[in-house]
């Protein structure tokens, strides 16, 4: 007895699985494609004429043919299988032309009786599908290869595009998530993609090359900033201690405007710095503050007594003895300095209530020294009797004028005499002060 038939082929797992076909039809007769010798060898008919295809010498007739038709009706199973798997495109073109090549070879040498042509009839008519798969495949690739083309000329310009900017650190992500891409692209026909690779890989190396440049340069200006910033810490720890307010505060601003203009620090020393400096500040502007909190205390103490003066200074308004105002006036001045100092929040509400009063008292003063000026007097009369004078001459020439008919010349000596007269009255009044 020949060797079996090789077994069915298994679907692979991402070819889905095949639908299981049916059974094989019922064939015609196995007269019609075989007989059984009386030695009991088997034959089967083809278009070339019968042929050998095994030996059963201990079985009946019926029992060779069933046997052999029985391998027939397996051979038959695997075409329809492999009918199934290459029309629902679960085969590549090459690897189904390989199967049906395959399935030819063993059907030519085939120990069956059946319909072998048939058989390879139908493996002859896959052909056409195969190659219209052939074809669709090719132009989905093409497709494909279109669309990576584009999809690769466009990583090739936005790598070029990031090469030329500054965005150090989204960029160079950037760049990664880029070569991510081209990786999953397929590759073109060798001339256009090995273009467009060294289009993007020179933009990456640009890119790269000035990103180093870049942290380069400020790792080095961190170090310089590093070194300013250690001496600044130092000499704010120095000053830590001052008592000396003013002068100190002043410091620490200048201080603090250097480390901004210093920039930044590698970032653990930066922070480490950064936290002696702030101790170094907190500790004197803490000591500054814990004494003005005590010298505010003292300050409200004195602006209460000042308040006190003031009522004492405002009762001596309105002035009508100022010799006796000026006496007492000076004596709550000494009592005011030497109250000390106030709040500054006081001092201007403070300090303008107590100027009012000593500007009245001065205002009074003033207009007595005005009315007792025997030399302001003087001139005030002297004034006076000039303008008198003055009125007189010129009402003698405006009545010549009037006697002589000289209209013009009377109404210039009337005008000049109307402003004197004005200024007269005038003068009458400074005088009166003295006299008051």
């Amino acid at each position: 007895m020949t060797s079996p038939v090789p077994e069915q082929p298994t679907p692979r797992e991402d070819e889905g699985e095949a639908r299981p076909p049916t059974s094989p039809p019922a064939g015609p007769p196995a007269s019609e494609w075989g007989r059984v010798a009386e030695d009991g060898t088997v034959f089967v008919r083809t278009a070339d004429g019968e042929r050998p295809v095994g030996q059963m010498p201990d079985a009946t007739p019926e029992e060779a043919l069933a046997f052999f038709t029985k391998r027939y009706d397996d051979l038959a199973f695997e075409v329809e299988l492999l009918e199934q798997r290459v029309k629902a495109g679960a085969l590549g073109p090459d690897e189904a032309t390989a199967s049906v090549k395959q399935v030819h070879a063993t059907l030519s040498e085939a120990q069956a009786v059946g319909d072998l042509a048939g058989l390879d009839a139908r493996l002859d008519a896959l052909g056409a599908t195969i190659e219209a798969q052939r074809e669709k495949r090719k132009a989905e690739r093409a497709r494909k290869l279109e669309r990576a083309r584009g999809e690769k000329e466009r990583i090739a310009t936005e790598a070029e595009r990031l090469s030329e900017g500054t965005d150090w650190r989204n960029g160079a992500n950037r760049m990664r998530e880029l070569l991510d891409e081209w990786k999953a692209l397929p590759r073109l026909e060798k001339p256009v993609d090995d273009a467009l690779w060294r289009r993007f890989s020179t933009a990456r190396t640009t890119y790269t090359r000035r990103r180093k440049a870049h942290f380069g340069e400020l790792n080095e200006k961190r170090e310089s900033a590093r070194v300013v910033k250690e001496k600044l810490v130092v000499e704010a720890e120095a000053l830590a201690g001052s008592t000396d307010w003013g002068p100190t505060a002043g410091r620490y601003r200048d201080l603090m405007r250097q480390w901004k203009a210093a920039g930044p620090a590698p970032r653990g020393v930066d922070d480490q710095l950064w936290k002696r400096f702030r101790a170094a500040q907190d500790q004197f502007f803490g000591a500054r503050d814990s004494a003005n909190a005590e010298l505010d205390r003292e300050f409200t103490a004195n602006a209460e007594r000042k308040e006190a003066l003031l009522v004492e200074a405002e009762k001596l308004l309105p002035v009508t003895d100022v010799r006796a105002a000026r006496e007492a006036f000076r004596d709550i001045a000494e009592r005011w300095d030497a109250a000390g100092k106030v709040p500054r929040e006081r001092m201007k509400e403070l300090e303008g209530r107590i100027r009012k009063v000593e500007q009245a008292i001065r205002g009074v003063e003033d207009d007595e020294w005005r009315r007792s000026n025997p030399e302001a007097r003087a001139r005030a009369a002297d004034t006076v009797a000039q303008l008198e004078s003055s009125i007189a001459d010129l009402q003698a020439k405006h009545d010549k004028a009037v006697a002589a008919g000289n209209d013009q010349k009377a109404a210039e000596h009337a005008s000049a005499l109307e402003a004197r007269k004005a200024w007269l009255a005038e003068a009458h009044k400074a005088l009166e002060e003295f006299s008051g």
